[in-house]
């Protein structure tokens, strides 16, 4: 009984984020409703997913392309929803994302602290509950992958 008291405490005291109270099921009220898009949701996964130490970046290799294109576009920005997926319905989301590790990460380990970082995020910002985040590690970045590769150098050291 004391389990049931505690929890329901707990979804009616206000949290505060920034100065406002946010309680859990606020999304549906007497006043009204609020509905959160799709891309406020892969938004807030996807920055949630990079703070993670580890992370090298997210997004299979496709979308990474792309991106690395748009980057070079004056005046455009960075897209946050890169390689996540949500479904968002009136309570609930799901999450999907893929990503691409640091060499020497443990992927497991790496894997349980982007879930808990998303899931925290998600819910603190939207109170949505989140029912799963799934992860497909796509890639390893090793750290060698960053510098020129060698027949580049050996192409401007031959040609005079």
């Amino acid at each position: 009984m004391t389990d049931s008291v505690t929890t329901t405490q707990a979804k009616t005291a206000p949290a505060t984020s920034a100065g406002l109270a946010v309680r859990d099921n606020d999304l549906r009220s007497p006043q009204g409703t609020t509905s959160i898009a799709d891309t406020v949701v892969s938004k807030i996964a996807g920055i949630a997913a990079r703070d993670v130490v580890g992370v090298h970046s997210l997004g299979s290799g496709t979308s990474r392309t792309v991106n690395a294109l748009r980057e070079r576009i004056p005046g455009a920005r960075t897209n946050h929803a890169q390689g996540v997926s949500v479904e968002v319905g009136e309570t609930q989301t799901a999450v999907d994302i893929d990503l691409i590790a640091e060499y020497g990460v443990a992927i497991s380990d790496l894997a349980a602290g982007v879930r808990r970082n998303v899931i925290t995020s998600v819910e603190r910002m939207t109170g949505l509950q989140v029912v799963e985040v799934n992860i497909a590690v796509a890639d390893i970045h090793l750290p060698e992958d960053d510098s020129a590769p060698s027949g580049e150098a050996e192409r401007s050291t031959r040609v005079q």
